[in-house]
């Protein structure tokens, strides 16, 4: 693994008034283990899952690519200050990565287009065709199976957006053979019981506190999911 494990550092909080930082999980937490190749953060919407992995790239220096900013009505100036409060332990020192979000990707997708335009080729690295001109779940799919061949640490907020249960089985394919490959480690946020499936994977409940490693049989999703199919079964 290339990522050992990240420390949250409360004495080095700006806030405690403010989002992310008045989350009692980040305030009770010291260490995260990420001994894993594949390592899911899984819990409730609000609970901080995002948050973290946002953090944890920004401090492994991981380019997140984002929009043109907008004007916004409030601002939270602490939202992406949490870097600063975490440290990291590396194996054998950082390596290059990724960052993947849903809301983030058509951004990305486009930029690719533009490029192509001068330099078609640059389309054979996502099977050859436009991302743009694609379906959400077809475009993903063509990023996934590109990017994870590269070696690094590839972080993923809920990637199970657009795609259907046959697609994030075909993801959960991809995660489990780049991981034993050697070469990738994955940090994943998911609401997904199909991703939470990750054979060998490490999953963090960010609904108890402190953060704790938790069997995904046990948690919500997992038995929301049961309990609905065999209410339908009944």
């Amino acid at each position: 693994m290339h990522l050992r494990h990240a420390t949250i550092v409360p004495e080095n909080f700006p806030t405690r008034d403010h989002y992310p930082f008045n989350l009692p999980l980040l305030a009770q937490t010291r260490t995260v283990d990420l001994d894993r190749p594949i390592t899911l953060f899984v819990g409730e919407n609000g609970t901080g899952k995002s948050t973290l992995l946002k953090a944890i790239c920004r401090r492994c220096n991981i380019h997140i690519w984002e929009g043109r900013y907008r004007t916004r009505y409030e601002v939270n100036r602490f939202e992406n200050a949490l870097p600063q409060a975490l440290g990291l332990q590396w194996r054998n020192g950082p390596v290059p990565g990724s960052f993947f979000s849903a809301e983030l990707f058509r951004n990305f997708s486009q930029l690719v287009d533009e490029w192509a335009a001068s330099n078609p080729g640059l389309l054979d690295y996502f099977g050859g065709q436009s991302l743009v001109s694609q379906s959400h779940g077809q475009s993903f799919m063509a990023f996934f199976k590109a990017i994870y061949k590269v070696k690094g640490l590839h972080l993923l907020d809920e990637p199970e957006t657009a795609l259907s249960p046959q697609s994030q089985m075909a993801l959960l394919d991809v995660l489990t053979a780049m991981s034993r490959a050697g070469h990738a480690q994955f940090i994943i946020a998911t609401h997904s019981p199909i991703l939470m499936a990750c054979p060998d994977a490490l999953a963090y409940s960010f609904d108890t506190i402190p953060l704790a490693p938790v069997d995904v049989r046990t948690t919500s999703h997992y038995r929301v999911y049961r309990e609905f199919f065999r209410a339908q079964e009944g």
